[in-house]
């Protein structure tokens, strides 16, 4: 295994972040491919917790070589920041964190837009993050963002600047009826000073990948929010503002399809569904069993704080992010959340008019009025948490993996039972070293 991608199946907040901090030993490199400070990977390491928004979750190993590619879009004020909170375990970057010289950068003005956008939208807001995404990628599609290579000729950095400034000006003041009170003079000075503490960081990472993929070096990809909200093929409008599922591996790293196109893939999901923000989500549910998963599962946004909204498991949804991943293998995450819980259900189909519907709908209000079928499973009442062995596991849960792997024809690989990097079970075996 010389490449394996670790994405989310679901909504994001799969546990990815733990995944990837898990498997990263095994691996040369680790390499985020899209997205930005819009994500949060929670890794807990010796009972302290780090919460990566742009740094790939194998910074805390040494040895490895983390890259941020050009498919991310950077907030440079955020990036030291997190360099800083992970400052006790890398004392140096130098040889152990890279950034894509073509990744664009995210201004303050692109996170004003971000809020006057999502206001404007009023009941129809998509419930992003406010972290300025969505702008930043908008100006790359533009043709007025920013790269981060354009930093080392201040002059030319200027201009773009000036252009790109403006325009989110004009957009601030003449569409919404709203001043932007930031300083272009103060951007300025102040995307330098930040650039002057990465700069050396800064390199030509397709190059690299491409490199190291052809020295059969092995790399460890990982992505950022979940598959439903890819901007392609996720729940549209409602999704995040890049490719969260394979679909933008190869765009976003630079690498050839033809030298990635035989990558190992594992989705991570979780034993149930959570989405944060707006948009159609057929099993939520809104009664005391949501309120349990949520109270259990801890379910509250590492970016935003937010309380995440909860459901049973929707395999409808997770077969078809299985399909247009080419999934290999599914890690399945907070089996122990469920373990109080009488029986478990899952949906194994929609009702659309009276009619059942098996494959996932590209249809916002086909979804919107979809209603969920389940199959109602006996719960095994038993502890799964900290669980390192599969032969300890409950008959009942088993029959719970089962039914998963009948309905995504995917089979479970992996089975995380915990935060804690030693609470896990291997389901199949996998050869990684």
């Amino acid at each position: 295994m010389h490449q394996l991608v670790i994405l989310g199946a679901q909504w994001g907040d799969e546990g990815k972040g733990k995944i990837v901090d898990l498997l990263a030993p095994y691996f040369e490199y680790v390499v985020r491919y899209q997205g930005g400070s819009n994500a949060g990977h929670t890794v807990i390491v010796q009972g302290k917790k780090y919460t990566l928004h742009l740094i790939p979750s194998g910074i805390l190993h040494e040895g490895k070589k983390n890259i941020i590619s050009n498919g991310v879009v950077v907030d440079l004020e955020e990036l030291i920041k997190e360099m800083d909170s992970v400052s006790d375990k890398v004392k140096n970057f130098e040889g152990r964190l890279f950034i894509s010289d073509r990744s664009h950068i995210v201004f303050p003005y692109h996170k004003v837009l971000d809020g006057l956008t999502e206001k404007a939208r009023g009941k129809g807001k998509v419930g992003t993050t406010l972290r300025g995404i969505g702008p930043a990628y908008m100006a790359k599609y533009a043709r007025t963002g920013i790269r981060m290579v354009d930093l080392f000729d201040p002059a030319y950095f200027r201009e773009r600047l000036e252009k790109s400034f403006n325009e989110a000006k004009e957009i601030a003041e003449k569409i919404y009826n709203q001043e932007m009170n930031i300083s272009l003079e103060k951007v300025y000075t102040d995307t330098l000073k930040h650039f002057e503490k990465v700069s050396s960081l800064v390199k030509d990472t397709s190059l690299m990948l491409d490199k190291a993929i052809k020295d059969e070096k092995k790399v460890l990809f990982e992505g950022a929010q979940g598959t439903m909200l890819d901007i392609d093929m996720g729940t549209y409008p409602y999704v995040t503002s890049s490719n969260s599922s394979a679909l933008g591996l190869s765009n976003g790293t630079g690498i050839s399809p033809k030298l990635i196109g035989k990558s190992t893939i594992f989705g991570v999901c979780k034993a149930y569904v959570t989405r944060v923000g707006e948009g159609p989500f057929p099993t939520e549910l809104k009664d005391e069993d949501g309120i349990k998963l949520r109270e259990e599962g801890n379910e509250f946004g590492s970016t935003t704080g937010r309380p995440r909204r909860c459901g049973w498991l929707d395999l409808v949804a997770l077969k078809f992010a299985c399909r247009i991943n080419g999934i290999d293998g599914l890690i399945l995450t907070k089996l122990d959340v469920l373990d109080s819980f009488d029986y478990i259900k899952v949906c194994v189909a929609y009702e659309y008019e009276g009619e059942i519907i098996k494959d996932f709908p590209s249809s916002l209000k086909v979804l919107e009025n979809c209603k969920p079928v389940y199959k109602t499973l006996k719960g095994w009442k038993g502890i799964t948490k900290g669980l390192t062995a599969i032969e300890n596991l409950p008959k009942e849960a088993r029959n719970f993996i089962e039914t998963i792997e009948e309905e995504t024809e995917t089979p479970i690989v992996m089975l995380s039972t915990g935060p804690q990097r030693h609470e896990f079970a291997w389901f199949k075996e996998v050869v990684l070293g």
